[in-house]
């Protein structure tokens, strides 16, 4: 029974010699700007490898099979555009928060121990869950509501074909909320600092994914079982049908409301899923 004891607590604290790496930088990683410097730094740096494969590799055979929508091109004037809007979004709107955070928040306060390993585990997953349910609220919303699509939503929508500098082509109003929801969500589990870190370095990862206009066979949506993960197919299918698919990071809302279309998968191929989706909807507009 000790022994057992002493085994769970083990795995409770594995996460140990991770955190005891802060030691030596805790001045920097108590400043409210660290979080903000690692959400940006992190995104830029996992959207950069995602546009130097779609400047360079545009025409090799593998890049067309895993393209979602391999006929749109990922021309130069839309890698300007994206990143142009995203930049100004940085520097008019992020930083100043960023900047305010700083003068008005407190250092964060950082624990002697690590997280146990699964409330780390279920505290993200949490967090995940509940962002996912605000964002399908606020997006469904902004789709029904023509006015808030006009001038808010529909900046997104602008493409068609998702790819990766497209996940911040957001009106100031809809980055705002993104950034506020993610950041509150951890209040309500009281999670340790490690924790918060991760759950937004995961929160970016997923958004991410949905927009880079790929379907790899590592991705997630492969991996996790019963259509539970939604993935860059989901997203991808959100973007040709904008009135269906509306959760970031799942599928059971969209499911059980009545707005999950099959996506599309790599190369374009339609599954029998989507076309007798696809054959539905055309026989329901005949009937009006």
């Amino acid at each position: 029974m000790e022994n057992n004891t002493q085994i769970v607590e083990e795995a409770d604290y594995i996460l140990q010699p991770l955190w005891d790496l802060r030691k030596g930088y805790e001045d920097y990683l108590r400043s409210p700007l660290f979080p903000v410097f690692v959400s940006v730094g992190y995104y830029f740096g996992l959207c950069v490898p995602f546009m130097l494969v779609d400047i360079f590799c545009k025409n090799m055979q593998w890049y067309k099979k895993y393209k979602i929508q391999p006929d749109k091109e990922v021309a130069a004037p839309l890698l300007w555009d994206t990143l142009t809007l995203t930049f100004w979004n940085n520097i008019m709107f992020i930083m100043p928060t960023a900047v305010a955070q700083w003068i008005w928040t407190p250092p964060t306060e950082l624990p002697e121990k690590a997280p146990p390993l699964f409330e780390f585990l279920w505290h993200i997953f949490a967090c995940l869950l509940v962002f996912d349910f605000q964002y399908y609220v606020w997006h469904l919303t902004h789709h029904k509501i023509r006015f808030l699509y006009r001038h808010i939503h529909g900046l997104h929508h602008r493409y068609h074909a998702p790819f990766v500098w497209v996940t911040q082509y957001l009106h100031p109003w809809e980055l705002i909320t993104v950034g506020l929801l993610t950041t509150t969500n951890t209040w309500f589990f009281n999670c340790h600092c490690l924790t918060i870190w991760s759950y937004m370095v995961v929160s970016i990862s997923i958004s991410v994914e949905g927009h880079i206009g790929f379907d790899f066979p590592w991705l997630l949506n492969h991996w996790i079982p019963y259509g539970f993960f939604g993935g860059s197919p989901k997203h991808d299918m959100h973007h040709q049908k904008p009135m269906t698919n509306y959760q970031p990071f799942f599928n059971h809302l969209d499911k059980m409301f009545g707005s999950f279309c099959p996506p599309m998968s790599a190369g374009g191929v339609k599954s029998k899923a989507l076309q007798d989706y696809e054959r539905r909807h055309r026989e329901s507009k005949k009937r009006g």
